[in-house]
């Protein structure tokens, strides 16, 4: 049985109000490829929009705080912490997004959605310099569940 899937076949909200309230943690990561000298740029902070880590981390955080606005049966969640990282390397930048939240249902989908928004931003405020970006390798890297004391 599919747990987004009712009775009659339509979508729906899994109901969580029976699990026990834990504290969440989840840890997502994703890659932006990019070229030496956009990576240059981006170091020298000479990018014409303007800080691009800076500003491609606070999207990535608001971003954990709208995912239930973005993805239809995700639940609103109340995140404790958030925190968006970047790791810049030879072709491009890593970019991991730490979540952690105390109720019935995981985060995980917040760190996702934090890591896409980091790279969408990125992409955004060097599209006029670079224009053979990629993004990928977006994934859950680990998630956890503790229960409350």
């Amino acid at each position: 049985m599919f747990t987004h899937v009712g009775p009659d076949g339509s979508a729906r909200m899994v109901d969580v109000s029976g699990k026990p309230v834990s504290v969440r943690d989840a840890l997502a990561e994703g890659f932006i490829a990019l070229q030496p000298r956009t990576l240059e740029l981006i170091a020298a902070d000479e990018i014409a929009k303007g800080d691009v880590l800076g500003t491609a981390r606070l999207a990535g955080i608001t971003a954990t705080k709208r995912t239930s606005d973005l993805i239809p049966l995700c639940h609103t969640l109340l995140l404790d912490h958030a925190e968006v990282g970047f790791e810049p390397q030879a072709d491009g930048i890593r970019i991991t997004c730490r979540v952690r939240t105390i109720g019935r249902t995981g985060a995980e989908m917040e760190a996702l959605t934090g890591v896409s928004l980091a790279a969408l931003t990125i992409y955004d405020m060097c599209k006029a310099v670079d224009k053979t970006m990629v993004i990928r390798d977006v994934r859950l890297v680990s998630k956890t569940k503790t229960p409350c004391a």
